[in-house]
This record gives structure tokens, sequence and C-alpha cells, in this order.
């Protein structure tokens, strides 16, 4: 069951993609120091501010001293779960001007890339830098495609956490250690942080909105139901899906009003400061709290998003090869890094996220990070909408688009349900 998830998803990935070739072998015989592609590697990331940033120094830093004869070239896009850098990507690969590698989510995200010939198959890299022995099974069953893999990994991440202000919680008469139960449990703590005057649940623009919006179909589908969303054996139209968009609807009622001006980082800051209780963040979200000084336990709170416990939503930050890379070699170089035990212990020290590899010490992380690796070990994993594990982008900017009407009163309830429908089927 744990695993229904990524099996479910690379067997989605694989009945709909058409074969394809990427068109060249990934590599160049330039060797260490850029050969014809130069020394300068452009990593193209929508890492640009917060943990995030800190997490992509970190993994640069690793990289300047595993691979000296190479020039790091942030290629950032600013954009919370990257929709500018998305967009701006697309314009570069139609036009024949890729980047050397560019950030991706793992999982159905890539299948537009593939499907147009626009990504390497990387599969040797995983044997020539030994990541077929440190990577779980289950996870390379993920990434590959028609027996091709087209990213490698940096981490994973959990996207159906709360993080929440005990003090606030305690000024509302709620015990912070208390986890609600249900969806319904919960709104009624958040009528009691509402009757205070606080911002009961802090969210921020669109893409936050999609990530809240997948946690309430976890919960209340559960994991299996949850799964049939997106191979086609749960119906959009149900009267359980219907009961979840409810919820969702009454989740946001309880948020702040300045939402789609803001970004994640604001989001989270807004339960740092206490002047909200609640926020569902992905748990990158934990290193904005650490980076503060703000202990587990007594500063924040965290727990699955409530209903969804027992469920890890799934979602991995990967890096590619694209075709037509200007310096291949270099490219290279920034995926061995990416894979190393180096490279994944530093970036996500930073980031809040856990290893893909597994000979990682769990204890060179924090009390949160040891928490998520016993969760992804145990937990069903599910796939993440919002962070592109779940659907390809087509899909999920459909999505992001009736939430978004939905969400600022262009459509009401039945009528967003209708248009979630179309844009899976």
């Amino acid at each position: 069951m744990r695993r229904i998830g990524v099996v479910a998803t690379a067997a989605a990935i694989g009945l709909a993609l058409t074969a394809c070739s990427g068109g060249g072998d990934g590599g160049g015989d330039g060797g260490e120091g850029g050969g014809d592609g130069g020394t300068d590697v452009e990593v193209f990331t929508w890492w640009a501010a917060g943990s995030e940033l800190t997490g992509l120094e970190a993994l640069e830093a690793v990289f300047a001293e595993q691979h000296p004869d190479y020039t790091f070239v942030n290629g950032a896009v600013a954009g919370g779960a990257g929709s500018a850098a998305k967009d701006l990507l697309q314009t570069r690969l139609q036009a024949g001007d890729p980047p050397d590698t560019f950030q991706a989510h793992a999982g159905a995200e890539l299948t537009d890339y593939i499907a147009a010939g626009q990504l390497e198959d990387v599969s040797d890299l995983y044997t020539e830098f030994g990541l077929t022995d440190v990577f779980p099974q289950d996870l390379i069953d993920l990434l590959t495609v028609d027996g091709s893999i087209y990213s490698v990994p940096s981490n994973i991440h959990r996207s159906n956490m709360v993080w929440a202000n005990p003090t606030v919680l305690e000024s509302a008469g709620i015990d912070p250690a208390a986890v609600p139960a249900d969806i319904d449990a919960w709104i009624a703590d958040l009528e009691a942080v509402q009757a205070t005057g606080v911002t009961p649940l802090s969210v921020a623009t669109t893409w936050t909105q999609v990530n809240l919006l997948e946690t309430v179909l976890m919960a209340d589908l559960g994991a299996e139901a949850y799964i049939g969303l997106w191979n086609g054996e749960t119906d959009w139209a149900g009267a359980d899906v219907t009961t979840a968009l409810e919820h969702f609807e009454t989740l946001m009622s309880f948020t702040n009003t300045d939402r789609d001006g803001l970004d994640w980082p604001e989001a989270t800051q807004m339960v740092i400061d206490g002047t909200a209780a609640y926020n569902v963040m992905g748990d990158w979200a934990v290193a904005a709290f650490e980076e503060q000084g703000i202990e587990r336990g007594t500063g924040f709170v965290d727990f699955p998003v409530p209903g969804s416990d027992g469920q890890f939503g799934f979602l991995a930050d990967s890096f590619t090869l694209p075709v037509g890379a200007p310096n291949p070699d270099g490219a290279t170089a920034w995926l061995e890094t990416v894979g190393s035990l180096e490279g994944q212990v530093a970036f996500n020290q930073a980031k809040g996220s856990i290893p893909a590899r597994t000979d990682a010490d769990p204890a060179d992380f924090s009390s949160y990070q040891q928490s998520a690796i016993e969760s992804y070990a145990s937990d069903a994993i599910v796939p993440s909408l919002a962070h592109g594990a779940a659907a390809p982008i087509a899909v999920s900017n459909a999505i992001s688009d009736a939430t978004s009407k939905f969400t600022t009163g262009g459509s009401d309830l039945a009528t967003y349900q209708e248009e979630l429908a179309a844009a899976v089927g």
C-alpha cells in the first residue's frame, strides 16, 4: 500500500508516452574543464529565495569542491513552485536555447519534456555514479520511463504538512500537542482561532492553494482513492470529491485576504510572527523556522494535514540533461554532485528535505527530518499534484487556473468540480 502512489504514477507515465529518442548520448568528449562547452554551467531553477536558495548555495559549494574546473552559473527564476520558471524554460527549449541543466519535479511533470524529445537519457550515469545502489528501487521505478531515466533527484519532500504556532493555539484554548482527527475537527479549531481575531490559516498565491487542495483530497479520500484521481479509478464528479471540495472551500474562508499577493515564505512567516495559527506547506517550510532559531515543539509544531496521517505526499526535485545543452560535460558534472552523498547531505540540511540516498546518516539531520525519514519508510506514498508528481504540466496548469478562478469568486463549487474533472479528463 505504501508504494501504490509511485508505482501507479510510474505506470501512468509509461502508458502516456510514445517512444521517443533524446537525440544524443548526453555527454561530450571534452572531459573535465568543459571541452567544447567551456567552463560555465548554467543551472536553471526556481530557487531564488529563502531556504531554497540556501540549499542551492550549499549544493553549489559542493560542486565547486568536486569539480573546481567548472563555473556554476545561477539561472534561477523567482516564482513559487516554478510557474514563472517553467514558462520561460519552455520558451527557451522551443527556441533551441536550453540551459545546461534544469530543475524539474520527478514524476509526471517530466512527461511533456520526454514526449517532446527535449531530455537526454541519463540511465548510464546511474551506473557510473553508483546511484542504483543507493537510491530506493521504488524511487528508481518512479523515475524510469519506458526503460530510461531522465533526471537525478536531489531530495525527497513531503507536501501534506501543517505548521502551527503553539502560542497562538494556546491563546485560542487549543492544545498544541493534540492533532485534530480529521478536517471537520480541524475546522472546529480554526473557528476557535478566528474568535481570537488572529488569521486561522495562512495561504499564499495559487500554487499554495493547489497544495492545500491536494492535501484535503488526500485527507478525505484516503490514499487509494486519491491516487485514483490520477489513474482514472476515482470519479472527479463523485460525492466524495464534492465533500473534499466543500472542505477546501471552508478552509479557504479562514485564510488571509491578501493571499494572492504573497508567496510561501510570507505565508509561513505569518505563523512565525504569530499573525496566523496554521499554514499548510511542504516540508521545505521547516528551514524557515530553523534559520530563525525557532525550535520544534516549543516555537512551532507540525503534523500531517488532519485525516492524511499515514500518507506521505511525495515530490522530489531533480535535475536533467537537456538535448542540445551547451555544456553537456559540465551538466554531467553537476548531476554527479546532485546525486553524491556530500551534495545530498549539504543540500537537504539547508532545505529541510530528506536525501534520496539511503546511505545518509539520519543523525546528520534535524528532528523534523528524522521524522520525515521514518514516515517515508512506513507511510503510503502518494504523488503531489502541486509539485509535479501526480499530473503532467498541462493538467496541473488547468487545475491551477480552475482553482484561482474559484478562490477569487469567479465560479461556484459545482462549476469548479466540473472544471477539475475536465482538466484531468
